[in-house]
């Protein structure tokens, strides 16, 4: 029997056979649906086909089909060495919870936009340990891109490999997996309203700016932020911060580049467990996270 839904967009019969792929991503979407997400091509441009069913097949079952442009897109920047873990392996491949940090990263962006376009940065050394990951754990459609010798050019090497019908752009660290749905939404709604869009949390901790000469002062915590990823932008912002500011010198991420050629930034609220793995601690702090 012909599904039928609201949502039905083009002839069932001539979608499946004309795309001819096998499904990439299969899900638990809610306790009675899978989803499956197909990348495509239509007229030369990408598209995400989601189709949602149940869990249990009956004669008459509820099916949805979304096709559209993809015009969200994050790219994970996952370049690091990890000489601070201390691991023979690189931070972003660690095991956490069953499964290497990145791959965890990679569904978070996944799961709170099934139709996100995304790009996995990697050193080139490190792409083919990704690939082999990759096979085992069923990771959600993505682009790799090789990634360069700083975090500027690893991300400029990211914007290469997103199209140009993009319209918003995130970048996110590829060793901060616990970036929930709500927030990864919250900054890209704001980036499509104000441009930008920069997670932050209030300091907690007491601050003290040390001089050359080795003495030090209190810093006044209620000003400042310590900022998170993902850092969301409109796409021809974060494309033109990146072609004017070529060499990347004295940025330490994306908002100070987009600094860096005049525009501002929003802050937005970002989340106390949205940490960043890069130490043993980290790690231990991810495992508690995953526990509760």
């Amino acid at each position: 029997e012909r599904p039928q839904s609201t949502d039905f967009q083009y002839d069932y019969g001539l979608l499946v056979a004309g795309v001819g792929l096998e499904p990439h991503d299969l899900q638990v979407m809610s306790l009675t649906s899978y989803q499956l997400l197909y990348p495509a091509m239509f007229d030369g441009a990408k598209v995400s086909i989601i189709f949602e069913y149940p869990k249990i097949w009956t004669k008459k079952y509820f099916f949805r089909i979304f096709v559209g442009m993809t015009k969200h897109w994050t790219i994970i920047v996952a370049g690091g060495a990890g000489m601070r873990m201390g691991a023979e392996i690189p931070k972003q491949f660690l095991t956490l919870a069953g499964k290497p940090i990145l791959v965890h990263t990679l569904e978070a962006f996944h799961n709170a936009d099934p139709t996100m376009g995304l790009v996995v940065v990697l050193p080139q050394a490190h792409i083919d340990m990704w690939s082999d990951i990759c096979k085992t754990y069923a990771t959600p459609a993505h682009t790799v891109a090789v990634g360069g010798a700083s975090r500027f050019d690893s991300v400029a090497s990211g914007l290469t490999a997103v199209p140009a019908e993009a319209e918003v752009i995130g970048v996110q660290d590829g060793v901060r997996p616990f970036a929930s749905k709500a927030l990864i939404n919250r900054c890209f709604a704001q980036a499509e309203q104000s441009g930008s869009a920069i997670p932050v949390v209030a300091a907690v901790d007491s601050f003290r700016a040390v001089r050359e000469d080795g003495t030090s002062e209190i810093v006044d915590r209620s000003v400042l932020r310590a900022v998170q990823t993902p850092q969301v932008f409109r796409a021809e912002l974060l494309r033109r911060a990146y072609a004017e500011c070529s060499g990347g010198a004295g940025f330490t991420d994306d908002a100070s580049v987009v600094e860096g050629v005049g525009a501002s930034v929003t802050l937005v609220e970002g989340e106390r467990f949205n940490i960043k793995i890069t130490t043993p601690e980290d790690l231990l702090i991810g495992k508690a996270i995953k526990e509760m």
